[in-house]
């Protein structure tokens, strides 16, 4: 995606664990490397294959609170005896710019941030049966039972903010390259939106 004249825009990616948010926007990194991505922070342990600063930063707790104290973070949360945050230095650097970034809080920490940025866009990921997220969240074989059953709760809590935001896209487990499709679509749509256009540009344009 071309850097265009103005600030950029900030695209939220949201929905509950296991909706497969983190496989659509790998699929829409593919398809715009000029989109920039945020990376959120967090004090748990990295997983078989994840690296600092590409999945999570991984912080040890007093860095975070640190970090936290100072106003370093678009939103905080603690789930399961650990931290997760936005770091506001790249978003807010990025969107002056003009760069388009995208981000992936959960859905409270998506909330936090249209308050911070009003201008952002809020997009929610949802499988076509919640049942799947279950067999996904098992799949992953990263969690307990209890684990699993508490994640499901807390999806079913979030879904009652679906109307909170801009857009819903559905994953579907048959056809996952719609739903990459979808996100794309999205992104394109908003870039485009006439108020999105400075006066300078559309002068630019009639003069030309």
């Amino acid at each position: 995606m071309t850097v265009l004249t103005g600030p950029g825009l900030l695209f939220v990616v949201s929905g509950p664990s296991g909706a497969g948010k983190d496989t659509l926007v790998e699929g829409l990194k593919a398809r715009h490397e000029r989109l920039l991505y945020s990376v959120s922070a967090t004090t748990r342990t990295p997983r078989e294959g994840e690296r600092d600063g590409v999945d999570y930063f991984f912080l040890d707790r007093d860095e975070f609170e640190r970090r936290m104290a100072a106003g370093g973070f678009l939103e905080t949360r603690d789930y399961n005896g650990n931290l997760y945050g936005t770091p506001r230095s790249f978003i807010d650097e990025a969107l002056r710019a003009g760069y388009d970034v995208v981000s992936k809080p959960e859905v409270n920490g998506a909330l936090a941030v249209k308050r911070a940025f009003p201008d952002a866009v809020l997009i929610f990921i949802v499988p076509d049966k919640f049942s799947h997220l279950r067999s996904r969240l098992e799949a992953r074989r990263t969690e307990t039972n209890e684990q699993i059953a508490a994640r499901l709760e807390i999806a079913h809590d979030e879904f009652t903010f679906v109307r909170r935001f801009d857009y819903l896209v559905i994953n579907e487990e048959a056809q996952p390259l719609r739903a990459v499709d979808d996100l794309e679509a999205i992104v394109r749509a908003e870039r485009y939106r006439i108020h999105r256009y400075p006066d300078t540009r559309l002068k630019e344009l009639e003069d030309s």
